[in-house]
């Protein structure tokens, strides 16, 4: 590999060394291994790669992202499928017979209708797309069951990434439930309970002082000098950002085959966001939905908001910056997809927002006192945010309108743990209960 991408530095120079996998042409694929991909298309110049560990074009330096040669599908073939991401192997780069690996079976999470919130932002038709239901209790699960099936095809050794917590909490559970061996690197100061959902299952937990971008420049580094490593999110992240398009796949099934007018998105490397509206566009071309507008909104933290910052600004380029806030799975200061998230919110008449710490933690409690879901803080920014982009106006209250809610709240408990606890100590005794005022 002559080029190194990671989600902080698209364009970089590799690291001295061995590259972590075997190169394309150094190996042969079983047929179908990456089921209807048809190569690697730079997202830049649209310069075509061979698939394999390639992650950025060798003419621009430009990301590269998986291109296919789709069958024709139907919603019934589909709908037939297993309740997971794999209803949706023929649109994946994973071969026919994934469901015979061994893989956490993510996805077909809830799409839960949100009347009490809707009312509450004063919004006509909201759903909450509840991902915080999957194996590890994020979206993350997602991406690595497809980077897993990559890893496997390239004959990886050890699976393996840098993270904000989400993702390693997802690879260490992947990597156990296929018997391959893992290594996660995460900031030190992680949340605790992240760091632990890690920690039992794998061994290898690499806490490192300083910030995710700089646990991501030394992930990448190890990645070209270890051999025979797959780094989800650096060396295979073409087959790893796909599974975020799943998502997107799911909302339109579950909303009857049909595309929400809105869809408020967090962003952290922005991936997430890019890989729901090309799922938006593919089932489009694939008849699959009737084609119609519609409108993507992105979602981020203010101690770490450089996405929102550039759109608000009228800006091309992402202005980096240090991470300073509780939505540490957003805290990503140099996200690698930051310039295409402002090329889709306006492209499709959206927006990013950001709202701070404190409108954070009341996201998370307006999302679980009006529907019971408790989300981390990535989602309470989320619902922060559609607060107020409605109050600001420009997000239409009577659209359709879907959010996502990327992780579990069980995570993150330091970030309200001050804000709530009992109403009242009291002895037990009746009077002491009536003293309180609750009833």
């Amino acid at each position: 590999m002559s080029a190194l991408v990671t989600e902080t530095d698209l364009g970089s120079s590799a690291p001295h060394g061995a590259p972590a996998l075997p190169e394309a042409n150094d190996r042969s694929f079983r047929e179908g291994a990456f089921g209807h991909a048809r190569t690697l298309s730079c997202r830049e110049c649209g310069h075509e790669v061979e698939l394999g560990p390639h992650y950025a074009c060798p003419e621009c330096f430009g990301p590269l992202e998986v291109a296919y040669d789709f069958p024709v599908v139907t919603r019934a073939e589909i709908e037939a499928g297993p309740r997971n991401i794999w209803r949706y192997q023929a649109l994946l780069p994973v071969p026919a017979d994934i469901t015979e690996s061994p893989n956490t079976e993510p996805g077909f999470t809830r799409l839960l209708r949100a009347d009490n919130l809707a009312r509450e932002l004063g919004l006509d038709r909201l759903w909450v797309k509840d991902d915080s239901t999957n194996p590890t209790n994020s979206f993350k699960d997602r991406v690595v069951a497809c980077a897993l099936s990559a890893a496997r095809e390239l004959g990886a050794k050890v699976f393996a990434c840098p993270s904000t917590g989400n993702l390693a909490n997802a690879v260490a559970a992947a990597g156990a439930r296929a018997g391959i061996k893992t290594v996660v690197f995460i900031p030190s100061n992680l949340e605790r309970p992240k760091q632990v959902n890690s920690a039992v299952y794998t061994e290898n937990l690499v806490a490192v002082n300083g910030t995710y971008d700089d646990v991501n420049r030394l992930a990448s580094e190890i990645a070209g000098e270890q051999e025979g490593w797959a780094f989800v999110n650096v060396n295979v992240r073409p087959f790893y950002a796909e599974g975020s398009k799943t998502l997107g796949y799911e909302i339109a099934e579950q909303l009857g085959w049909r595309l929400p007018d809105q869809v408020v998105i967090p962003v952290a490397s922005g991936s997430q966001l890019t890989k729901v509206d090309k799922a938006f566009r593919e089932l489009i071309e694939l008849g699959l939905v009737d084609d119609k507008p519609y409108r993507i909104f992105g979602a981020q933290a203010t101690g770490c908001s450089p996405v929102a910052a550039a759109f608000k600004a009228g800006n091309d380029a992402i202005r980096p910056v240090r991470p300073d806030t509780i939505a540490k799975s957003l805290a990503i200061g140099n996200p690698a997809d930051g310039i295409y998230v402002l090329d889709i919110c306006r492209r499709t008449g959206g927006a990013v927002e950001d709202v701070d710490d404190t409108q954070v933690r009341e996201g998370i409690l307006l999302l679980a006192r009006t529907e019971g879901i408790f989300t981390e803080t990535a989602g309470g920014t989320t619902v922060a945010c559609l607060r107020k982009l409605v109050e600001t106006g420009r997000l239409d209250p009577t659209a359709e309108t879907v959010v996502i809610n990327t992780g579990m709240g069980l995570k993150t408990l330091d970030a309200v743990g001050d804000s709530v606890g009992p109403a009242a100590t009291i002895d037990p005794s009746y009077a002491a209960f009536t003293a309180t005022g609750i009833a």
